[in-house]
């Protein structure tokens, strides 16, 4: 990225002669526009499942897949998840899930795993992608080298199956073309990518 700066000289013009094009020289961003971009865009994903459980359901074909890492700071899930993906994870949301809520911070879900309820609390710091097929958008994610080593130390809540919903009352997962599920699933966003 090319760095353009104002020509010396005092004044208010903004004439197209007054700046200047400086490929050797790219100054230090005390702004962190990176940061900022990151979060207006787990902003979106905020926006998307705030109105998903405005109107519990999905609209159209979308379906999200969203990964996340499951020792960061904040992440809840059961001991038995948690052993299974010790790093990272990636959730299905479409057909079956309940009680999803939406705050400022993060979202916590229902979800079905072998038919097993669980209920995830995920908080939007802790999203490494976000990937909805029906319309080919994707969002990915970096996790500063700070952020990585506080989700090594973080602590995992293990909720008790008295919090987490009978999963007999939730219509069975569809999966594509028709065919029924057993809940959900994790799987590897590459699968779904648009191959070149």
């Amino acid at each position: 990225m090319k760095c353009i700066r104002k020509r010396r000289g005092i004044g208010t013009g903004t004439d197209a002669s007054s700046w200047k094009r400086d490929g050797d020289h790219m100054g230090q961003d005390h702004i962190r526009y990176d940061i900022l971009a990151q979060d207006a865009l787990r902003g979106v994903i905020r926006k998307v499942l705030a109105e998903v459980a405005a109107t519990g359901h999905l609209p159209g074909d979308h379906h999200f897949f969203i990964t996340f890492l499951t020792g960061a700071p904040g992440v809840r899930l059961s001991q038995h998840l948690k052993a299974k993906y010790p790093e990272q994870m990636t959730i299905v949301v479409q057909h079956q899930f309940w009680e999803l809520k939406v705050s400022e911070a993060g979202f916590e879900i229902g979800l079905s795993f072998s038919d097993t309820p669980e209920k995830l609390v995920i908080p939007f710091n802790a999203i490494r992608g976000f990937y909805d097929p029906s319309v080919n958008f994707e969002l990915e994610f970096d996790v500063a080298a700070g952020e990585e080593e506080e989700a090594e130390s973080a602590e995992i809540t293990a909720y008790p199956a008295s919090e987490v919903d009978d999963s007999s009352s939730q219509p069975e997962a569809e999966k594509p073309g028709g065919e029924k599920g057993g809940g959900a699933s994790v799987v590897s966003l590459d699968s779904f990518r648009k191959k070149n």
